[in-house]
């Protein structure tokens, strides 16, 4: 994985150049909710420059839809972004590198996850204090919200929204969809207070039959994300999100015909669940895996 924080600055610069010259960036729900979800990861864009082949890469594994928006900045300069759609549901955006004027755009290749705030200045304000870094200020973004890049305490990036309209509803995710996100830090305890303090959910532990611990962050009941001790040596700290499949070896066995990469071979992990990880023709990563049984109900009881 291509893991560049040069990648969500770029990012943000589009979603900035939207807002100031007005074409408008849908809200993240196709009807309002009104309900704000802080914690929750509620959208993911992919930057790519492969975004033909990244198109037939991810509508053939897991039935994704692209709906393809030409962004109008003024004078000449237009960007390609698409919003994604499975099963009808909004769930992300693809933006074109090749039109962002960047040398190097297969560096910028990778998923950027949005996590949803209350209030973003009172978020950013976390960020500081928690030894993170803001790397834009927080702006309106059209009908999306009100948005700021961030890094948390040890570099990896994410985008913090404060929607307009309110978030996706909480349910179950179906296969083909985004299921579950981690964070992936050096410093496990550290990663813990950092995002305890920004989001102001519960950090919870869960045993694992195997007798290892999984963190992650819950709002009441609910979890919201995972931190995961980095796994993979060499690889600076990131934000790694997983799609839920059922077959998750014939979903690898596909990826290499389809222009991508199997990084992580499937194994089965601590709580019956079986993953993968992989990389799409741009080499942005992504992770698939089972959900059934003892992940949903263990985590769902907590």
């Amino acid at each position: 994985m291509r893991l560049v924080g040069l990648v969500a600055i770029t990012l943000f610069a589009l979603l900035q150049g939207c807002a100031s010259s007005q074409p408008s960036l849908p809200a993240i729900t196709a009807t309002p909710t009104g309900t704000h979800l802080a914690g929750k990861i509620v959208w993911h864009d992919l930057i790519t420059h492969t975004p033909e082949a990244s198109k037939r890469f991810y509508s053939e594994l897991f039935g994704w839809e692209f709906e393809d928006l030409g962004l109008d900045f003024g004078f000449g300069r237009t960007v390609n972004y698409s919003l994604i759609r499975h099963q009808g549901e909004l769930i992300g955006g693809m933006v074109d590198a090749n039109h962002l004027g960047r040398p190097n755009p297969e560096q910028l290749s990778q998923w950027v996850i949005a996590m949803s705030v209350m209030d973003v200045e009172i978020a950013v304000a976390a960020v500081r204090a928690g030894g993170g870094k803001v790397l834009t200020p927080p702006t309106d973004v059209a009908e999306r919200g009100r948005i700021a890049l961030v890094e948390d305490n040890q570099g990896a990036t994410l985008v913090l929204l404060q929607t307009r309209d309110g978030d996706p509803a909480d349910r179950d995710p179906p296969v083909g969809g985004f299921l579950w996100d981690e964070i992936w830090p050096d410093d496990l305890e550290r990663a813990v207070v950092f995002y305890t303090q920004l989001t102001e959910l519960n950090p919870s532990i869960h045993a694992t039959p195997s007798g290892s611990e999984y963190r992650y962050m819950a709002s009441a009941s609910t979890p919201r994300f995972g931190l995961l001790q980095r796994p993979i040596d060499g690889l600076s700290p990131t934000w790694v999100s997983y799609v839920r499949v059922e077959e998750p070896a014939l979903i690898t066995a596909r990826v290499p015909e389809l222009g991508g990469r199997v990084l992580v071979p499937v194994q089965e992990g601590d709580m019956g669940e079986h993953v993968a990880l992989i990389s799409d023709p741009s080499g942005a990563g992504i992770a698939i895996q089972t959900w059934s049984g003892p992940r949903a109900t263990a985590l769902m009881q907590h």
